[in-house]
């Protein structure tokens, strides 16, 4: 257990620190969620702009130190891979 006052406030920083990152992940799981339902939907149109949002919530992510940034770029490149063979079907 923390003890002293620096500790103490390291604590609560952390605290909410880890709210703030919950909620900004939880978010780039619904953008990654509907992206997904937008290729089961199998329209092409409706999945680029799924996976333009999903892009962008997830390099704001990696700019908010919330996913690593190869992490970020790897999803990001399967989503295209997945856009991409949606589209030549």
């Amino acid at each position: 257990m923390a003890n002293n006052p620096g500790a103490r406030k390291a604590i609560r920083k952390i605290e909410a620190r880890t709210e703030v990152n919950k909620a900004r992940r939880s978010r780039v799981r619904t953008y990654l969620r509907k992206f997904q339902e937008a290729l089961a939907g199998g329209d092409a149109a409706v999945a680029k702009t799924a996976f333009i949002e999903a892009q962008s919530e997830l390099m704001r992510a990696v700019s908010k130190g919330v996913v690593h940034k190869n992490t970020g770029s790897r999803k990001v490149s399967r989503l295209a891979a997945q856009l991409k063979k949606l589209s030549a079907a």
